[in-house]
Formats: C-alpha cells, structure tokens, sequence
C-alpha cells in the first residue's frame, strides 16, 4: 500500500493498493475511489466488537475496501479543518490508544478494540468520556485530528498536563490519569476547563491544537434563534 496525504485545510489520504490488500474506514468515510475496488460492510470483528466502537464514538459497522487490480486508488477524509496522521504500528508493539473520533482509517492488519481507562475517575469525570479505543497490529492507522498536530516524544518519568479535549492518541507506554484543576478561583474564574489529562512517560503521545467541541460551543450562541 502506498499513501499520500492531500490538501492542508480539510485533508484527505489517497492510498494505492496492490490487488488484494484490504483498508477500513467508518462506514461514509470514503471520499473517492478509482475502478477495481470493491466495498464490503461489516461489523468487523463481530457485533460484540461493533458495540465496543458505538460507545467510543465510532461507527458499528465498517466499511472494507479491496482492490480488485494492481494500482486501484481510494481516499478518506478529515471531517473537520484539521490535520490526517499516519502511525506506522511497527513502532508501536504494545498498540496506540486513541481518544473517541480519532480513528479515520487503517490497513485491515490493524485492529480497533475498546480500551477502558484504568482509573474509573478518569473515564467518568474527565470529559472526553470513559471509553477509548486501542489499535494494535503491523500496518497503517490514520487519524483525524482538529487544527495542527502536535507530537511529542515524551521520556521516562516526564509529564505533560493537557486540555483533555486536545489529546488525540498516546502509546500505550504512557499512563494516562484525569486531574482536576487546583484552586476554586481557577475553576470558577480561569475559564479553561474543570480537568486536565495527565500524560507521563515514556512514549510517543500526538495532540491537537484545536478542540472542535468547544469551537463548535462557541458557535452555537451567536446563531439566529429559531423563528427570528
């Protein structure tokens, strides 16, 4: 499989497959295809599986595409004005963990799964919800991320303390833990939010630089009401 990364507002990943090779994406994630290729959906991995993605924000059913011929093109897109970001999972042998709305696509050796945060408190207070998803196999994941991308590599012992709607997916070397914010002045006057997610290495973490749930929350109030 040979990719490229298309556009820099609301991109997309074109990918040219051999014949036989297989890539998934959520089911209307397609954005063009050539001849040769062919569409199959599924649950992927059973309807056990599909609910798993339903409650981290993911479609159920999945949408497999496979080339019929050397050379058959297909391309996903970004929903929103971000960045796409390839993670090559050789790299990554314990797996990647993705927050819910991360997953665009990936080569059919990957495989999603639910993957609950450690901490109860994490999941139930943090904001972005208690269920995220792991990737794990030898191939491609692409990933949707709001605004710029921002990667680091974190050492062992370092800690980083981030918006928790600004993460966007961590190794599975990092733990991961919800912090609130310190000081009732911070929380009632500092206008950010009441938490923040605790990264700590070592490993790789990729965050973002626009939270598209608060821009949308910033819009919201400045529409026209209803019968105005």
């Amino acid at each position: 499989m040979e990719y490229k990364i298309i556009g820099q507002t609301v991109p997309l990943v074109e990918m040219k497959l051999s014949k036989g090779e297989t890539v998934y994406t959520q089911s209307g994630g397609m954005a063009y295809q050539s001849q040769g290729i062919s569409m199959k959906t599924n649950a992927r991995g059973g309807i056990m599986k599909g609910l798993g993605r339903m409650f981290a924000g993911e479609s159920m059913f999945m949408a497999n595409y496979s080339a019929d011929v050397d050379g058959a093109v297909v391309a996903f897109a970004s929903t929103v004005p971000g960045s796409v970001v390839p993670v090559n999972l050789k790299d990554l042998p314990g797996g990647l963990i993705m927050q819910k709305g991360a997953f665009l696509c990936a080569e059919s050796n990957v495989e999603t799964s639910v993957a609950f945060t450690k901490r109860f408190s994490a999941g139930l207070f943090g904001g972005e919800g208690f269920i995220l998803q792991k990737a794990q196999g030898n191939g491609m994941v692409f990933l949707e991320v709001d605004g710029d991308v921002i990667e680091k590599e974190l050492a062992p012992g370092e800690v980083i303390k981030v918006d928790t709607g600004n993460v966007v997916a961590f190794d599975s070397r990092v733990s991961y833990e919800i912090e609130t914010v310190k000081g009732l002045g911070n929380i009632f006057l500092g206008g950010e939010g009441l938490f923040l997610t605790k990264l700590t290495g070592p490993g790789k973490i990729i965050l973002q630089t626009q939270n598209f749930n608060d821009f949308v929350g910033k819009i919201i109030p400045r529409l026209p009401a209803k019968g105005r």
